[in-house]
């Protein structure tokens, strides 16, 4: 059959958890590990770090835990953050999840272009930050390339993308002991309590959560790629072991760069931070250490996302949340249609952030605060879960620590929503609105009203949200 046949129905290529553990690794370390250094040191100092990190790396380990246990016990559910929010919450807030998710990968997908132009500008300057328009062409030119890769098969970009993996990983520990041996415990000492623009040790901490969850985006890996697995017990295993082995790299990267050089020096390095770090410690080769392994992380990680969120698409039109064409795939097993509304929208964004006066930032920030929501809703539906006892009266096994997984996730998660801040729920709804159409497309080919009563008293507060964004943006109180 040809590769270029599409059709709706298409047994799922199976992988092993060894490649969805990649997949899952592949996807967390990207970008945001080499930006750890600049990012923390313009918000805290060394203590503020471990205390980020400690909170961080038990909320997000408690996220982990949730998709573990919702993996164990509704095993049904493919594409976990949009099939949990969908089951725990109603079709249209499920609609809200994979469209948040959905937004969010993409933008990430963004975020890459951008950071790997702004790497290369550091050598050729008519790149500039990465939101030049020589930049926003290469950029695009990339985009389509891994389009057409991307489409010729799931398994192929699989193999690719655990390959790469291994590539991204090497260099990022060869950072961490490099700047080890480097470490001057002065310096360390001086970055311990941070500096006077940092504020209170509560707004140090909250002012690096963002950051965080971009880092760890991509620990759900395994749940949106489910119906994949070769057996339903390795999403839940694929998910702790990728998170377990990205968490020490990503705090150990942070804390050592704070023995190399002050962080007042430190937050004001360009972009990605860790080669200028790593150029104090050793010279300059290792800014090109660090920026070839970067551009390797970078393509490793963009082939994961690109296939999650034509994923997240894809399995809600087979569930008739999304448009009939959107479940077609070809004959390799890539839902094409998804993956073309995906380009097209990062695509649409390369070209917006010429007119952004911080392109990298915006699409770091709004890459996060976009995933907030689906995360809530997942910790949410596992809370739900544990709470009604559903399925554990069968089996009443790990009731009690799965209760407190699930509290302390949604406790996490909605402190996530408070360091996030206004500014970028809101935008995340000039997404959501315009999106609905694709709801109301789904319904109209069913012959169903487009909204219950519930559904359109959800989406009248997702407008005003929306039109306040606008008006903010309008009257210069919100800024891109």
């Amino acid at each position: 059959m040809a590769d270029t046949q599409l059709q709706t129905t298409q047994a799922p290529v199976k992988l092993s958890m060894l490649t969805m553990t990649g997949m899952v690794v592949g996807s967390m370390v990207g970008a945001g590990v080499f930006t750890l250094p600049r990012r923390f040191a313009q918000e805290t100092g060394v203590a503020g770090s471990l205390i980020a990190w400690t909170i961080a790396g038990v909320g997000m380990l408690m996220l982990a835990f949730v998709f573990q246990l919702l993996a164990n016990r509704k095993p049904q559910l493919d594409a976990g953050v949009y099939a949990y929010a969908k089951e725990g919450f109603g079709q249209y807030l499920g609609f809200f999840s994979a469209i948040g998710y959905w937004a969010s990968a993409a933008m990430g997908l963004v975020f890459y272009w951008v950071f790997i132009m702004s790497t290369i500008g550091a050598v050729l300057p008519a790149l500039g930050e990465g939101d030049t328009l020589i930049a926003i062409a290469i950029s695009s030119l990339g985009l389509w390339g891994f389009f057409f890769l991307i489409r010729r098969g799931i398994r192929e970009a699989a193999v690719i993308n655990r390959i790469v993996t291994v590539a991204k990983v090497v260099p990022i520990v060869v950072f961490v002991l490099l700047c080890v041996f480097a470490l001057k415990p002065q310096v360390f000492a001086e970055n311990w309590g941070g500096a006077d623009y940092a504020g209170s040790l509560f707004d140090q901490v909250t002012g690096t959560m963002l950051v965080t969850v971009f880092v760890f985006l991509g620990v759900e890996g395994a749940s949106v790629y489910s119906r994949h697995a070769k057996r339903r017990a390795d999403v839940g295993r694929a998910t702790i072991l990728g998170f377990l082995s990205v968490f020490a790299i990503f705090a150990s990267v942070t804390i050592v760069s704070y023995g190399v050089l002050p962080m007042g020096e430190i937050a004001k390095l360009r972009q990605p931070s860790m080669a200028g770090v790593l150029a104090a410690a050793v010279g300059p080769w290792g800014a090109w250490f660090v920026s070839i392994g970067l551009i390797v992380s970078v393509l490793g990680a963009y082939l994961a996302w690109s296939l999650m969120a034509a994923e997240v698409l894809f399995v809600a039109a087979k569930d008739d949340d999304m448009p009939r064409f959107l479940k077609r795939s070809n004959a390799a097993d890539v839902p094409v249609p998804a993956l073309l509304i995906t380009a097209i929208f990062v695509q649409a964004v390369l070209v917006i952030t010429y007119f952004s006066h911080d392109a990298f930032n915006l699409a770091l920030d709004l890459t996060s605060s976009l995933t907030l929501i689906p995360f809530f809703f997942v910790a949410g539906y596992a809370l739900k879960l544990v709470a009604t006892r559903d399925t554990y009266r069968d089996d009443p096994r790990g009731w009690g620590r799965d209760l407190t997984v699930a509290v302390l996730a949604t406790i996490y998660t909605l402190y996530l929503l408070f360091a996030a801040g206004l500014k970028f729920v809101l935008l995340s709804f000039v997404i959501y609105v315009p999106a609905t159409i694709l709801f109301a497309m789904a319904r109209r080919e069913q012959g169903r009203r487009v909204f219950s009563a519930g559904e359109l008293v959800i989406f009248v507060v997702a407008v005003l949200a929306a039109v306040a964004a606008v008006v903010g943006l309008s009257l210069g109180w919100i800024t891109l």
